[in-house]
């Protein structure tokens, strides 16, 4: 049998095991290459002269001071860059996929996507742009040389945040637009939501911006070049989500062949998405090792990394529900509205959070309007979850208040409205047809997990103590979909290993375990007889990367076209070398068998004979498969968090207890692997519920939350033991059930945390807390709820 119909069976072959890591074996030690390790002869180092205004006209740049010492080799700015022919980064903001929700422009609007030159010429538009890129011997000079580079800046007006880019009059952050509104789009049927709630009972509002945060990965960006002058190629050694795209728009920023482009990548130390696009960095190296004919190199401050990496959320949301007497959800409708900052990287978390704002509930009607802004900030791209934990987080707010109003438990009015097992696939209003799934289980299993029943009793316990204990709950869905072809190649090797070529790309997730255990499985041998290979473009041809939930969704599946393809001719080469009928034969173990006797070859036993001189010319070529797939159709992972909560009302400050996931994966090949991504995804989602902000001075533009004393990290000390659990209901659009698994545990954290925080202080009259829910806004959030008591002012969510 085919491995790709296995997914019919209750356990498709090889998934389930829980193996530890690979590869934390070298990485543990300091074994492992990342992108600043990689160093190549003769290498020279740039230093990225940075504009310090949000917001200024270029008048002149004045490098004669640099240049004049030792070890200077060149000053390049963005005129240097015109002149020899770079191009814009090809930023594709707007999403492909057929089966996702289209951004359609609204009547009268047109899209508009901002260039993004590598090198600033006439203008800055955040803190932080590159206008002026310093070659030197070593990376101290280079440095000391930038400081040297004298800018002449006219400062021009600037706007940083979501709401004030979007009023008439802000200051325009690209001239050739008529207004900061770079994208404007309708979605679902305006008629009936509003036909919804003219007849409703109950109408919840809320009206909230959930913050930008960056990604800190733990590896800053780094990236060397080095041009062949006999091959007219260049050479990127740089970490990223995917090498291919790197490659692409390399070649597209340098105006030459992608067939005159290589990209390496070794170890990636960490994501989130803020790598998967391209970086000015990656094209000036490029750019100035061919001109120079040198490798260049350079390497990321923490501090640069902070004012320059694609940030991620920033969306202001006007949402409201309308509800029956008896609390079914009838309508939903709104605005969302997202900054991407000075250039349009990515308009995916507006499309995806719009079309999933109904989340896992039936919401019969749904209207909503969404809008990009540019604003002088640094870019926003997608960032883990991309979209989903900003709607989740509206939603699941606007449920618990909708439960409040009408006396009703968070479950029950959750359990109410969800969508039923019975009804996949699904459309949902705004047109996404959700696979398969069984959202009250999942909430039913986290609520056990959880001890909701027991929670009165620890909410007494805590009062005791002066402490205000709450409890909330959220529940998600994620939509996985990203570049959808992907390739392996799969050989094996006579002396005793097999080889994975795949165009996935790894910073963290533990590829080199997961994907070799499959295939190890798949043909009978140990895992550390098989060997990945990724992140080199001249190997792996097709590259896509890490991204959308999409590596062993759609890795497992090419792999298992290659494995097959392997047995099948694995087979034939066994039948040759036992004299018997291919039919005859079997896979057992890593032997082939044929079948009723003792008569075996083993696998590497049938690679060898394919080298030796007599073999047909039909069986001729190594022992090999490839798999190449373009798979477009989504699939929905789901799940619900539980999150406990103490509140120290004296000081605001909050403490998780106890936190508690549930996650539908579809099939989980490493459990152990998804629940270390559960973990770091909750810590993440509980970081911007809480700690994390990038906080722009809204007159000057400048970052005040740039470097780790002003921007507030998760630490493991302030977190109780998780408790996850993996749900499995296959997916119905992937060949082997599998739904991606890296998203979960950020995506429901944001609404899980404020819910339970809200839960703690509804006794004081706090109806809401907006992100980050930090020790002050808690705080001020409890005197505001008193002060409504006694008649002072509204209560921040009085609408409701």
């Amino acid at each position: 049998m085919s491995l790709l119909q296995s997914r019919t069976s209750a356990a498709p072959q090889g998934f389930g095991k829980p193996v530890r890591r690979a590869e934390d074996a070298r990485l543990l030690v300091g074994a492992g290459r990342y992108s600043d390790d990689v160093s190549l002869p003769g290498q020279v180092h740039a230093c990225l002269v940075r504009s310090p205004h949000a917001h200024a006209r270029l008048r002149a740049i004045d490098a004669t001071a640099a240049l004049a010492m030792p070890g200077v080799i060149a000053v390049l700015t963005g005129a240097d860059a015109s002149a020899d022919g770079l191009k814009p980064i090809p930023h594709r903001p707007v999403p492909t996929n057929p089966h996702e929700v289209p951004l359609t422009s609204r009547a009268g609007s047109t899209p508009f996507i901002a260039p993004h030159p590598p090198l600033a010429v006439d203008r800055v538009r955040f803190v932080g742009e590159p206008v002026a890129i310093v070659i030197a011997d070593t990376p101290p000079t280079a440095h000391d040389a930038g400081e040297r580079v004298a800018v002449d800046y006219e400062l021009l007006p600037a706007v940083t945040t979501t709401a004030d880019a979007a009023r008439p009059g802000a200051p325009i952050v690209w001239g050739e637009a008529a207004s900061n509104v770079c994208i404007d789009s309708d979605a679902g049927d305006g008629a009936a939501a509003d036909a919804a709630f003219a007849r409703a009972a109950h109408v919840v509002r809320l009206d909230t911006w959930v913050q930008r945060v960056t990604g800190v990965p733990m590896e800053p960006r780094s990236a060397l070049a080095a041009w062949d002058e006999v091959s007219g190629r260049v050479t990127l050694y740089a970490g990223s989500g995917g090498s291919g795209r790197l490659k692409g728009d390399l070649a597209g920023v340098l105006g030459i062949p992608e067939s005159a482009v290589r990209v390496v990548a070794h170890d990636v130390g960490g994501n989130f998405g803020t790598r998967n696009s391209f970086y000015p960095e990656f094209a000036l190296v490029a750019w100035a090792a061919r001109r120079l004919r040198r490798p260049v190199k350079w390497t990321c401050a923490r501090r640069e990394a902070f004012l320059t990496d694609y940030q991620g959320r920033d969306l202001v949301s006007h949402l409201e529900l309308a509800l029956d007497a008896e609390g079914d959800f009838l309508a939903l409708r709104g605005l969302n509205t997202s900054n991407v900052g000075a250039h349009a990287v990515s308009f995916v978390p507006l499309a995806k959070g719009r079309s999933l704002v109904s989340t896992v509930y039936h919401v019969p009607a749904v209207a909503m309007r969404g809008r990009a802004v540019l604003t002088n900030t640094a870019p926003t791209a997608p960032y883990r979850g991309a979209g989903r934990p900003e709607a989740a987080y509206v939603v699941e707010r606007l449920v618990d208040a909708s439960a409040r109003k009408l006396g009703m438990t968070p479950d029950a009015i959750r359990r109410k409205n969800f969508i039923s097992p019975r009804a996949m696939p699904y459309r949902n209003p705004l047109g996404l047809v959700y696979d398969s799934g069984d959202y009250a289980a999942a909430q039913d299993r986290a609520v056990v997990l959880a001890d909701w029943a027991g929670f009165e009793a620890r909410r007494a316990e805590s009062r005791r103590r002066g402490r205000y204990r709450g409890i909330g709950l959220a529940n998600y869905l994620e939509l996985n979909t990203g570049a959808p072809r992907e390739r392996a190649e799969i050989t094996v090797q006579p002396e005793g290993r097999i080889d994975i070529v795949l165009g996935t790309l790894s910073a963290g997730q533990g590829h080199e375990t997961s994907f070799p255990q499959l295939v190890a499985e798949w043909l009978g041998v140990e895992i550390a007889q098989v060997r990945l290979l990724t992140g080199d473009t001249d190997v792996a041809t097709v590259s896509p990367g890490s991204h959308s939930g999409r590596s062993m969704r759609l890795g497992a599946v090419v792999m298992a076209r290659a494995v097959d393809q392997i047995i099948d001719k694995g087979t034939r080469v066994a039948g040759w070398l036992l004299e018997a009928a291919p039919a005859d034969v079997e896979l057992s173990g890593r032997r082939f068998r044929v079948k009723g006797t003792d008569r075996a070859v083993d696998l590497f036993e049938a690679a060898a004979a394919l080298r030796r001189p007599d073999i047909p010319e039909a069986l001729r070529g190594p022992l090999a498969g490839v798999g190449d797939e373009t798979m477009s159709v989504p699939s929905f992972p789901y799940g619900c968090a539980v999150c406990e909560v103490e509140v120290d009302a004296e000081t605001g400050v909050t403490e998780i207890v106890r936190y508690t996931s549930v996650d539908d994966v579809g099939r989980a090949v490493n459990p152990m692997i998804l629940h270390g991504q559960t973990h770091g995804g909750i810590a993440q989602g509980v970081g911007q519920a809480l700690w994390e902000r990038c906080h722009y001075d809204a007159d000057t533009g400048q970052m005040l939350s740039a470097t780790f004393m002003d921007y507030a990290m998760p630490r493991a000390d302030a977190f109780p033991a998780f408790t996850t659990e993996i749900s499995e209901v296959p997916s119905t659009t992937n060949p082997l059930g599998l739904r991606g698994g890296g998203e979960g545990g950020t995506t429901p954290a944001l609404g899980a945390v404020v819910n339970a925080i809200v839960d703690a202080l509804a006794e004081l009259g706090v109806e809401h807390v907006e992100l980050p829910a930090t020790p002050e806004r808690v705080w001020s959030a409890i005197r505001a709820a008193r002060g409504t008591r006694t008649g002072a002012q509204d209560s921040p969510m009085s609408r409701i």
